[in-house]
Parts: C-alpha cells; sequence; structure tokens
C-alpha cells in the first residue's frame, strides 16, 4: 500500500471533487482539485529539498473517511503516513478499550465527552478539551462513561492496524 509522507485533514461533509487511489484501499479519495488544491508557483518550494526527496502532501476530508464498526460502542476512521497514524474515535457511553500497550507514542485529544484512562496505578478524567501523552509500551486501558469523540495521533504509524489486527476494542472485556 503506498503510504503519504504528509497528511492534511479538512473538517467537512462536502461532496468534494477528489482523485481515488486504486492503491489505497479503504481510504476516501484524497482532494487534489480546485478549490481545494490550486498552483501556487515558488510557494512551499526549498532549493535542493523539494525536486529530489519531498513528496507532496495530500488532502483528505475527515467525513469522507470510511467508518469501522469496532464494537457495538467503538467506531473509527484512520488515515496513515509514511510515519503516524490518525484516528477519530466515536465511542457510545460504556464503551471499553481493555487494558493494553503497544510500542506507539499515543497523543489523546478528547474532543467530546470524557474518558477515565487507567495507567500505572493512576485514573486520568480525560474530559473535552484534555489531551493525555501515552509514551511507548506504557499500560493503559479506557472507559468512557458517556458519547465520547477521541482524537488519537499514533507515532511511529500503527504498522499492527495496516496489517489487518484488530483494535483492542474489538476484544471482550
Amino acid at each position: 500500500m503506498k503510504r503519504h509522507a504528509l497528511a492534511f485533514l479538512a473538517f467537512s461533509g462536502l461532496s468534494l471533487p477528489c482523485i481515488t487511489h486504486a492503491d489505497a484501499p479503504g481510504v476516501a479519495p484524497t482532494l487534489s482539485s480546485p478549490p481545494w488544491v490550486t498552483d501556487a508557483p515558488g510557494r512551499g518550494v526549498l532549493p535542493g529539498v523539494s525536486e529530489h526527496i519531498a513528496n507532496p502532501p495530500q488532502l483528505y476530508a475527515l467525513d469522507a473517511q470510511p467508518v469501522e464498526q469496532i464494537s457495538p460502542l467503538v467506531q473509527r476512521q484512520t488515515l496513515s503516513g509514511t510515519q503516524s497514524t490518525f484516528v477519530k474515535w466515536t465511542v457510545k457511553a460504556g464503551g471499553v478499550f481493555p487494558l493494553h500497550h503497544h510500542k506507539n507514542e499515543q497523543v489523546t485529544w478528547i474532543v467530546k465527552g470524557r474518558c477515565e484512562v487507567f495507567s500505572q496505578g493512576k485514573k486520568f478524567e480525560a474530559r473535552a478539551g484534555t489531551i493525555l501523552i501515552i509514551p511507548p509500551n506504557t499500560p493503559h486501558e479506557f472507559v468512557c462513561p458517556e458519547d465520547t469523540v477521541d482524537i488519537d495521533f499514533f507515532s511511529p504509524q500503527r504498522q499492527d492496524w495496516l496489517d489487518g489486527a484488530p483494535s483492542v476494542a474489538a476484544k471482550p472485556n
């Protein structure tokens, strides 16, 4: 699967003109034509870098990304670049991510709702507007007592998910 160096997200539910990448199954098309992407001669170019090693950014509409039903209470939408994975989780009240760990650093931003996060013998109350940074290989679990929207950023990318491994939220408690 081809991966892109950088992905920009457009938070819009509009119907948008796009080009579909046949080599990226499960990903909505990029926004690659006007008004989303237009020529800007000389802008964003570094001599010696741009013409040799830089890949162009890719623009996506988050709302156009496929929704995966992970469990009856958890849905996700994902995008992966070459070095990171972006996830929007939509969790119904009672949704759980059982105790687990992974090699990725995880940055969690609670956009709506609330989750109780348990790690290293502590309870973290993650509410709308808070950000939690979980270091690599740190055991943690999430319990969401109310409807929640959680934006996660993982680095390096979640290769396990790209290889088809299920989310820990799909496992029974």
